[in-house]
């Protein structure tokens, strides 16, 4: 669901996204570390969209930030 908050990842959880070969790691663990401050999942969905054509990130780093994201959703 797009409409519902997001918990506060664990660093050990972000670690694993960041880790993934062929990921920016800074911009996945700072984008990661902050995601439970975006009010909705919709809204740092689009704050991942913006921020990935402005900063120009690869495939592999806006999937590790999606998938964090979709963690984040979960609860």
């Amino acid at each position: 669901m797009l409409g519902q908050q997001l918990r506060e990842l664990k660093v050990e959880e972000i670690k694993k996204f960041s880790s993934r070969k062929g990921v920016k790691k800074i911009a996945v663990e700072n984008f990661l570390l902050s995601v439970h401050n975006n009010v909705t999942k919709s809204v740092a969905l689009d704050n991942l969209f913006y921020d990935a054509k402005i900063y120009k990130w690869n495939a592999a780093t806006v999937k590790a930030i999606l998938d964090g994201i979709n963690l984040a959703a979960r609860g």
